[in-house]
């Protein structure tokens, strides 16, 4: 095993290693050829992962095969409203139900509860086993996903085959002043149109951040180019009501 990103100084938490920053642990994967790369946040309850080819495996990828990889039938798991839309595809099909909370691994956990279910994640790394732990643990998780790939006798890569991923496009518009609520005619319209546009086979997904000045757009769907485009649309109508540049 090799070990980057293991010299804190008290003031380095997060910088430039790590979940929040896993370009460094993508580089030493390839160089060492290594067959997989564990990526947590400072203080242990983020999870990303890096496969044999340097590629990033996120909180919905490891929530899959988290899930995939169990003995039992798993009867539901929870994700949030960010949590890309072809992972809730795939449970439909397998009879799994989806929930999806608000953004937050405290959302996710009561919805656990609620439901009686096991296994639940936010894209972003946060990874919940409530049939291993009380509470989020990147190495509990890391260690579920190890130990599917020992089972099944297959390298990480093969593990994510069958979760055919949206494309999703995600930008970030500065707020020129505090809002409580996006209720701009123009905006409205523009989600209006983007969501008809996308009929079934997407979503929109515009909210204003709990944490920063900002207003952050998503667009997912099965069209790579409409998603971009619309997601451009948006942020010009978005920028143009709310923005800090305009």
């Amino acid at each position: 095993m090799i070990t980057i990103g293991n010299a804190p100084n008290g003031l380095n938490i997060n910088d430039g290693y790590g979940a929040t920053d896993p370009a460094a642990l993508q580089r030493s994967v390839l160089r060492e050829k290594a067959d997989l790369g564990v990526a947590l946040d400072g203080d242990g309850d983020r999870l990303m992962l890096v496969d044999h080819t340097g590629a990033i495996l996120d909180g919905d990828d490891i929530l899959f095969m988290i899930m995939s990889g169990q003995d039992e039938p798993v009867k539901g798991i929870v994700g949030t409203v960010m949590s890309n839309m072809g992972l809730e595809n795939y449970c439909h099909k397998q009879g799994i139900a989806f929930h999806r909370t608000p953004v937050g691994d405290r959302f996710v956990m009561e919805k656990l509860m609620e439901e009686g279910l096991s296994y639940g994640a936010e894209p972003s790394g946060h990874i919940l086993c409530l049939d291993r732990h009380t509470t989020g643990d990147g190495i509990i998780a890391a260690l579920q996903v190890l130990s599917v790939m020992v089972k099944r006798k297959v390298g990480l890569n093969a593990l994510k085959q069958g979760f055919i991923r949206y494309p999703q496009e995600l930008v970030n518009v500065k707020l020129a002043r505090k809002i409580k609520s996006l209720d701009d005619e123009a905006v409205k319209n523009a989600i209006t149109e983007a969501e008809a546009a996308l009929g079934d086979n997407g979503r929109v997904l515009i909210r204003l951040s709990g944490t920063e000045p900002l207003i952050r757009i998503m667009v997912e769907g099965r069209d790579a180019v409409q998603v971009k485009q619309l997601v451009q649309s948006l942020e010009d109508v978005v920028q143009t009501a709310y923005g800090a540049n305009a």
